[in-house]
């Protein structure tokens, strides 16, 4: 699929501030299903754009702004081609005992730090499947079948426990939950930050423009077959009941949300801020949608 992303971020503040430094993350990602074609920003007031990749490979641009200013406009446009992935291989749980898989998966093996107290063990042992694949495919259901979307009910610094405590929340809390479930099945795992590109009528819906807000999904390391012996990381969108698909469009992926936040900054003053943030995403060909 292609499609043209418009990512607006704007800050109001209640008097000038000074010093702002951010960091955006906010560039597509490239993978095996996934080419960035274009990408610009435009920022105000204007302000030089310094590029690196951080330490889980995501691209992040820096800047900041030295003179006082009252507000600041953050404007992104990319082009993106995705495709869907190939199929994620049929291996047993022996294969996550390998020396292949270990070397992949690394620390995405490990518990985040703050784990959940709260967490039902029942939970983790329903999620597993005869093999990992099809741990995969319960997880994109599970989690649904058992919480709520509702969004308002959790915010940005929301922990697992919380989500596990109110039976509601977001597709950041579904996400995290997920990282926490395939690890605990012994199954690297890893949060991912973009966007999914969803119409409110569904697959027949015609509108090839809609305003989507960016989504969370999780990646598990599923070990390779006789015929492709390489680990592979698949997507997986417990929010949406699916494996991550060509609707989906990866930014970055991390531990978890603090890893990979589209906008993280400072700045001097003690000037409140409103934040206005809103993406478009056009489709250029035929594609089916989801809910986010």
């Amino acid at each position: 699929m292609n499609y043209e992303i418009h990512y607006l971020t704007e800050y109001a503040y209640d008097s000038p501030v000074s010093d702002n430094l951010n960091a955006l993350r906010v560039h597509p990602a490239t993978t095996s299903s996934q080419r960035c074609d274009e990408f610009h920003v435009r920022l105000e007031p204007e302000a030089r754009l310094q590029r690196h990749v951080d330490y889980y490979g995501t691209q992040v641009l820096e800047f900041g702004i030295a003179k006082p200013h009252d507000h600041l406009t953050v404007d992104v446009r990319a082009r993106v081609v995705t495709s869907e992935p190939k199929q994620a291989p049929e291996a047993s749980w022996e294969a996550l005992l390998s020396e292949s898989y270990i070397e992949v998966a690394g620390e995405f093996l490990l518990p985040l730090g703050d784990e959940p107290v709260t967490l039902n063990h029942q939970l983790v042992d329903d999620m597993r499947g005869a093999t990992p694949l099809a741990t995969a495919h319960n997880l994109s259901n599970i989690i649904a079948d058992r919480f709520r979307y509702e969004p308002g009910a959790t915010y940005v610094g929301s922990t697992v426990d919380d989500f596990l405590g109110l039976g509601a929340g977001v597709c950041q809390d579904f996400a995290h939950l997920g990282v926490v479930l395939l690890r605990r099945n012994g199954i690297a795992a890893r949060y991912v930050s973009g966007y999914l590109f969803s119409t409110a009528g569904g697959q027949d819906d015609a509108a090839e423009s809609v305003e989507v807000q960016t989504h969370a999904w999780v990646e598990g390391l599923l070990p390779g077959d006789e015929e492709n012996p390489e680990p592979v990381w698949v997507g997986i969108d417990p929010t949406n009941r699916k494996l991550a698909g060509e609707t989906h469009v990866k930014i970055g992926h991390g531990r978890r949300y603090s890893d990979v936040p589209p906008t993280k900054g400072v700045y001097f003053g003690s000037a409140g801020a409103a934040l206005t943030v809103a993406v478009t995403m056009t489709r250029l060909d035929a594609a089916t949608s989801a809910r986010t």
